[in-house]
């Protein structure tokens, strides 16, 4: 087995207006979806992340308060996968909830050392 984290990327939800029951849907959708691969022994860790942080940027490595962001979008979150190959860890990257609020995910192998 391979190691794999999966960076989510989404709007920024501070932006985008939801529906109570859909919010509450899409909260129940990922803690099955956790719950699932969890007990199948492919989802080993990950979190979803605050809003707070600092950037530290060039060769100064000047601080500034804020996140990253590329128009409205941030990094929301990350999973820490198991499986057998980049295939397998992006099938099942595919069936997270994460595209249910136009979220996007990058899939990516941990350097072997």
């Amino acid at each position: 087995m391979k190691n794999f984290i999966v960076l989510l990327r989404e709007p920024d939800g501070r932006r985008d207006a939801h529906q109570e029951n859909e919010i509450k849907t899409h909260q129940l959708n990922w803690k099955n979806w956790l719950t699932k691969y969890q007990q199948e022994g492919k989802l080993v860790g990950g979190s979803s992340l605050t809003l707070k942080g600092n950037l530290i940027k060039g060769n100064d490595a000047k601080v500034t308060k804020g996140l990253h962001e590329v128009g409205t979008e941030i990094v929301g979150g990350f999973l820490l996968l198991k499986a057998e190959d980049l295939n397998e860890a992006t099938a099942i990257a595919q069936t997270c909830p994460i595209y249910e609020f136009d979220g996007y995910a990058e899939v990516r192998e941990f350097k072997q050392q």
